[in-house]
């Protein structure tokens, strides 16, 4: 077998991620005059599983390969207005595809991306690009068609030339200069900003702390004004150093200016940075595209934008000002930031469902692990810093906070940490939500670890569809009981539990034992002692205050046995760290979410949705799975009855 060198402009999508496929030795030979395998090669070898959309753009381009670059008309120029916009056709010479094996075989196997320790990988993508960029030299004619695939495509433009600067990197060996080789939710990140620009929506990005989000804004609004005509982006943030102070590598258009200079010449296409970059102004000869910069309340009175970002959102000063101004500048506006607390319109509109949400946590980066975490919380130093810019949690300054994020991040991965392996009894978890915008959502536990999460829209369907649905996930997870939100619309779930049982029995299949959760409901065993001292009945309003402060106690507890306190091993929680990154930072925002409070006869509340929050759908699924009380009793009682008892 033998190496093929493949280069990554004509991979056409690879953000970072190898591929491994195989080739025979005729498909080589002919490559030359076999187009279908190029075409093979675009649509099988090297997809990105990250975007469909740009998928159906790559095979549509890939479909129209046998048409060859001289019978080509002259590309269309690319436009501002996304209508006009035609898939690129992209035909480069075979010999830039591939380089020619005699092996009766060939296989290609490129190395993934190393985040971890990426020197290696590091030099392995500057001698692609150092070599691909000569081969561009040599074919000068390919780059019309590279422009037009790069103005659809931005995000395989920053993995492709695309570079970023660090001064921490002199510390670990590497240049402060490096390839901007995006991991995938950075590449989810590009493609959702196109997405909603297409759509004429606004984004909401709340984000941890040095994940890239202002560089990725950056290079993805230089790209656009590289390849689209027309355009014209916005950015803006309290201050105006922020936005551009000259020599400050922290301002926005300090990261513009390194971003264009980087770029090989052929794809600066003109510009210059001592006539095209004045203060708060980058402009692009070659479309006639500029982006502006504005600061405080300023913010959106500089004239109409194709799309704005307002970096840091949730520390302007005067937002409610900047809001209108922005409705009416842009139909795009994109708010990037770390939270600070609920009193502000970032929180608000971020809660109010009529914008999209894109969450950006550590966990997406896999650069990060729990070790950088625990790392990073000593040098922080601030539980209420910690929970804000690591944990995304915007009640991290409230005060009574039920569970702090501190103790929500101890229990990832608890399990493996305390060596730990589950075991016990497989109980889920459903709460239950209507037609509307509110969401089902579905927990399950082996023991005491989180071993699955699941929210799915309620939209469009009914109780019924929607327990059929959780039923099927009992069964697909081994799950013997499941413990339903009862109060509501999830009253019916008892019916519908019946038919789908008999259902189950008349097939010959077991059924799923069930039981009720009412969160409204008096407290399970009144008589006894969840807290030292204090009788249940005389301590928690209801049950659901009950339910949501015994989840703190395990997390508490938990909390306590990492740092080498006593503990007793039934008494902890863990949530599995392999679960989805997108949803297990749902679910460590949503747990830290409640406040706790007292009424005038002593007994604890909890308001599990303050004012501004929506419902913590996956947390209360949580909550139900590991309610003290009715599945564990109950099903202890009818395995006692069935002489069989937990592994």
């Amino acid at each position: 077998m033998h190496q093929i060198n493949v280069l990554r402009p004509f991979r056409l999508l690879a953000f970072g991620r190898e591929q491994q496929f195989t080739v025979g030795k005729h498909d080589i030979d002919n490559a030359t005059a076999w187009h279908p395998w190029v075409q093979a090669f675009a649509d099988g070898a090297i997809e990105s599983p990250a975007q469909e959309a740009a998928r159906l753009e790559r095979e549509a381009a890939a479909a129209r390969l046998a048409v060859h670059q001289e019978q080509r008309a002259e590309s269309p120029k690319v436009a501002a207005d996304e209508s006009v916009i035609a898939a690129p056709v992209i035909v480069p010479p075979p010999a830039m595809v591939v380089q020619p094996a005699e092996a009766p075989g060939v296989e290609v196997a490129l190395g993934g991306f190393d985040w971890k320790n990426p020197t290696r990988s590091l030099a392995v993508e500057d001698a692609k690009r150092a070599s691909a960029l000569a081969r561009i030299r040599a074919t000068p004619e390919l780059l019309p068609d590279l422009f037009e695939l790069y103005g659809a495509d931005p995000a395989s433009f920053i993995c492709d030339w695309g570079v970023t600067t660090d001064p921490r990197n002199i510390e670990v060996g590497l240049p402060t200069e490096v390839p901007f080789v995006l991991f995938p939710r950075q590449v989810e990140f590009v493609n959702t900003i196109i997405e909603v620009w297409k759509g004429r929506e606004n984004l909401i990005v709340e984000k941890t702390r040095e994940i890239g989000a202002s560089w990725i804004a950056i290079a993805l609004a230089c790209t656009l004004c590289l390849f689209r005509e027309g355009m014209v982006i916005g950015f803006g943030s309290r201050k105006e150093e922020l936005v551009d102070k000259l020599d400050d590598p922290k301002s926005l258009f300090w990261k513009a200016r390194a971003f264009m200079s980087a770029l090989p010449i052929e794809f600066q296409r003109g510009w210059d940075i001592d006539e095209h970059a004045p203060h708060m102004r980058i402009i692009f000869p070659a479309t006639g595209s500029y982006i502006t910069g504005e600061a405080g309340d300023n913010i959106g009175r500089g004239g109409r934008s194709s799309m704005f970002f307002v970096d840091e959102a949730a520390f302007l000063e005067r937002p409610l000002l900047i809001d209108a101004a922005l409705s009416r500048n842009t139909n795009c506006r994109v708010d990037i930031s770390t939270p600070n607390g609920m009193a502000n319109s970032f929180f608000q509109r971020r809660q109010s469902g009529n914008t999209k949400v894109f969450t950006f946590h550590w966990r997406h980066d896999p650069r990060k692990d729990q070790a950088w975490y625990e790392r990073e919380k000593l040098k922080i130093d601030n539980p209420v810093v910690v929970a804000q810019e690591l944990d995304i949690s915007y009640s991290g300054s409230v005060d009574n906070v039920l569970i702090p994020s501190e103790w929500v991040q101890s229990i990832v991965g608890a399990a493996e940490k305390l060596g730990i392996e589950p075991s016990g009894y497989r109980i889920a978890g459903f709460d239950v939500a209507d037609a509307g915008v509110d969401k089902n959502a579905v927990a399950g536990r082996h023991g005491i670890e989180l071993v699955f999460l699941e929210e799915f829209s309620g939209k469009n369907s009914d109780i019924y569809a929607s327990t059929v649905r959780v039923m099927g996930i009992c069964d697909q997870n081994d799950f013997e009981w499941l413990e339903y939100d009862a109060d509501g619309l999830g009253a019916g779930v008892k019916g519908d539990a019946r038919i789908i049982n008999e259902h189950r029995i008349a097939a010959g299949k077991p059924q799923i034992r069930v039981s009720p959760y009412c969160g409204s409901g008096s407290v399970v065993d009144p008589d006894k002692c969840m807290v030292e001292k204090r009788l249940n009945k005389e301590l928690f309003l209801n049950r659901k205050s009950q339910a949501w402060w015994w989840l703190r106690l395990l997390c508490q507890n938990t909390d306590r046995a990492l740092k080498g306190l006593p503990f007793d091993p039934a008494e902890i929680i863990s949530i599995s760290p392999r679960l989805p990154p997108s949803i297990l930072a749902a679910l460590c925002a949503e747990l830290s979410q409640p406040t706790w409070s007292m009424n005038n006869l002593g007994k604890i509340m909890v308001d599990k949705q303050p004012e501004g929050t929506k419902s913590p759908n996956l947390a209360d699924a949580v909550v139900i799975a590991y309610s003290p009380g009715s599945a564990a009793r109950a099903m202890r009682a009818w395995l006692r009855l069935a002489g069989k008892e937990p592994k």
